[in-house]
C-alpha cells in the first residue's frame, strides 16, 4: 500500500468524522456515537485487509467486499 492510498484513507476517515455529532444531554445520542463509529472502523478495517489481497481489478473488488462486509459486521456488533 502506498502512502498516498494511506494519506487518502485517513483523510476520508477524518472527513466521515465531521458528520458526527456531538454528545448532548439527550439519551441517544451516545449510543448513535457508537453506532457510527463501529461503522465506519468496520469499514475502515475490512477495507485495509481487502487491500492485502490480490492485485489489479482483484484487489479493487477485495477492498470494496471488505470494506462492505467490514460495515455490515460494524454495525451489527455496535447499533442495537
Amino acid at each position: 500500500m502506498t502512502k498516498c492510498t494511506i494519506g487518502l484513507t485517513l483523510l476520508g476517515c477524518l472527513a466521515l468524522s465531521g458528520c458526527q455529532s456531538a454528545a448532548t444531554s439527550q439519551g441517544g445520542r451516545s449510543n448513535e456515537f457508537g453506532c457510527i463509529a463501529g461503522t465506519v472502523g468496520g469499514a475502515v478495517v475490512g477495507g485495509l485487509l481487502g487491500a492485502t489481497i490480490g492485485s489489479g481489478t482483484g484487489q479493487l473488488w477485495a477492498v470494496g467486499g471488505g470494506a462492505t462486509l467490514g460495515a455490515a459486521g460494524g454495525s451489527a456488533l455496535t447499533c442495537r
